[in-house]
């Protein structure tokens, strides 16, 4: 049997898992129950995809939205896995037909809605299956202190009980107060879970919170700045969704709608218009979008302020899946008060008399917690951590509110580097840590000397990386991180430029590295900022043509193919065999055997025309 390890590249092209996994991977195939509770995008679904592969069973996976459903199924038949989904959007006949291939045990993974578990003949199924695992997603849902109650998840319990033989029980959600993870526990029936919780942070999302004396002139100009980016705009009312919408549309934006009030019909053919890249903006209440796993969601503008900051979070959660940096924008006005006050004190949530009352009261207090967020000009990401009970510092620099205070408190600007300092530290390391900074940076800068040729440098990597920059601004940037214990330079004669433990954190975490500006006289560091984000566009273009095409022939979304960041990858990387296909971002052994060669001869014929097409 393969390790987890080898199964996590093969199937989902990463090298190492992310906090939490391991724990929660093997606690599940310990036979423990455990209870995850990880930001979006952290990777909540491998940890139960992972061991259903490991298992001789079943796994069965409890997902309120058929939406959510689809996209995991067909990006698991996609990467080789047998998995199927049980929900109403199949016909009788395909539903009788599914629940006989997972009786005879056809599927690996069987995604299935909440309602679906007191379906006599579904229940049947169950019975001669070995179901060794059942999985719920987006767990909050069992408990009515949660943003997203749903009653038929009461029903999960039961259906595990009813079961020939207890199966291991998982439990995964991205934002649960301690209120809710003791709902989660108790009416889940989970017997002494482990529990994990990695955080609620996502630091690759920069929060902000706006007051426009003008909402409808501010939100053209937000996505004015943004016309090539995927994003999504909440309204509170379906009248808002409209009009935005509307608003949109007439100023010659790519975008569709999504609300209660649509036809079952027209929501998917709009779902799928947004899913599939026919439009750029999917403009929506909160109808839409928990279980929706679009990866490359560069941006979440919210025009109305929402009624709680679990509803919020999660709905700003949806930009930034991929890893990269995205934006989450409130704009806020304090006629959303009211609205929110009118939908709650109007809400039908399946409960009378006194239990009624406290529901309305919790969510007027919640509420309030919102407000305090939109006005107080605190810390935004703390704001958020402390609502969930977790300890952070006051100030995070990358929220709105933080970036505000530090141009008022200081005249200091900082150049962000991170861009070279990741090429920088690349380039020591490919070439073994074995040279000093003359010949680390004539490698950056695509030099053609003697010596270069002679050890046949000009084939690694990095060579010609930062061709844009001067020698003095590659050595500056290598000074300021050997005094900030980002390098270090050796004694001797020939001083040779290693690393360091703190430079695990730039390379593979994600850590940015900031210099003052009056460190760094003489470098404009905004100009080269601009040009390191270069791409060369003609070849990522023929890479998302090539995507595009290959989505349309198989009927499915382009980010199931590659991602953005993984097209963005092999720009940089270049890769022309396979063995350097596999080291591109979220590349694993099943989408390099399907897709490889198709993107490869694209970048070969790239690189033997000397970089044009």
């Amino acid at each position: 049997m393969q390790s987890k390890e080898e199964l996590l590249k093969k199937y989902f092209g990463h090298s190492q898992f992310r906090q939490g996994q391991s724990v929660l991977i093997d606690s599940i195939l310990d036979g423990k129950d455990v209870i995850g509770i990880m930001p979006t995008g952290a990777g909540k679904s491998v940890c139960y995809q992972i061991p259903a592969l490991m298992s001789d069973g079943v796994t069965l996976v409890i997902s309120p939205l058929i939406s959510l459903m689809n996209d995991q199924v067909r990006a698991l038949v996609n990467s080789g896995i047998r998995a199927a989904y049980i929900n109403s959007s199949l016909s009788y006949n395909q539903y009788i037909k599914a629940l006989t291939n997972a009786s005879h045990g056809l599927y690996k993974i069987i995604y299935v809605a909440p309602e679906r578990l007191e379906a006599p003949e579904f229940r049947a199924a169950c019975a001669e299956m070995n179901v060794t695992l059942v999985a719920v997603d987006e767990a909050h849902c069992v408990s009515q202190w949660g943003q997203d109650f749903r009653p038929s998840y009461l029903m999960i319990d039961d259906f595990i009980r009813s079961l020939p033989q207890r199966p291991t029980v998982s439990a995964f959600t991205a934002t649960a107060t301690g209120e809710v993870k003791e709902d989660i526990k108790h009416l889940l029936g989970l017997i002494d879970p482990v529990s994990v919780t990695t955080g609620f942070d996502r630091p690759n999302l920069f929060f902000s919170v706006l007051t426009p004396k003008k909402r409808d002139d501010a939100l053209l100009q937000l996505v004015g700045k943004r016309r090539e980016d995927t994003g999504i705009i909440y309204c509170s009312t379906r009248k808002n969704t409209e009009k935005v919408c509307e608003l949109l549309c007439r100023n010659g934006y790519s975008a569709t709608r999504y609300h209660a009030g649509l036809s079952d019909g027209e929501r998917t053919a709009n779902q799928n218009d947004f899913i599939y890249d026919r439009k750029k903006i999917m403009v929506a209440t909160n109808a839409f979008g928990m279980g929706i796993d679009k990866p490359d969601v560069s941006y979440v503008i919210h025009y109305n302020m929402p009624k709680n900051i679990e509803s919020y979070y999660q709905e700003a959660g949806r930009a930034g899946r991929d890893g990269r940096q995205a934006e989450c924008i409130l704009l806020y006005n304090g006629s959303d008060i009211f609205t929110n006050k009118f939908l709650i004190e109007n809400s039908e949530n399946g409960f009378e008399g006194e239990e009624r009352e406290n529901i309305r009261r919790r969510e007027l207090s919640r509420l309030n917690d919102m407000i305090d967020y939109c006005t107080e000009g605190k810390c935004l990401r703390s704001s958020i951590l402390r609502y969930f009970g977790e300890e952070c510092e006051d100030k995070c620099t990358f929220c709105g509110n933080c970036v505000k205070k530090a141009i008022q408190q200081t005249e200091e600007e900082s150049v962000d580097i991170t861009e070279y300092a990741v090429q920088i530290l690349s380039c020591v390391a490919s070439t073994s840590q074995r040279y000093g900074a003359s010949l680390i940076i004539s490698i950056l800068r695509g030099e053609k000397s003697e010596r270069i040729m002679t050890f046949e440098l000009n084939k690694t990597p990095s060579y010609g990386r930062l061709d844009f920059l001067t020698e003095r601004s590659i050595k500056a940037y290598i000074d300021h991180m050997v005094k900030s214990g980002l390098l270090e330079r050796s004694e001797g004669q020939y001083p040779i430029l290693r690393l360091t433990q703190l430079s695990q954190g730039v390379i593979f975490n994600g850590e940015r590295v900031l210099v003052p500006k009056k460190l760094m006289p003489g470098v404009d560091g905004a100009k080269d900022m601009q040009r390191s984000h270069d791409i060369d566009k003609e070849l990522l273009f023929c890479l998302k043509k090539l995507r595009t095409a290959i989505a349309l022939d198989e009927k499915i979304p382009a980010y199931m193919i590659f991602s953005d960041a993984s097209l963005e990858d092999m720009c940089r990387r270049l890769p022309m065999r396979e063995e350097e296909f596999l080291t591109v971002t979220g590349v694993g052994e099943m989408k390099k055997e399907k897709y490889g060669e198709e993107f490869m001869s694209i970048i070969r014929s790239y690189v033997q025309n000397g970089g044009v097409f």
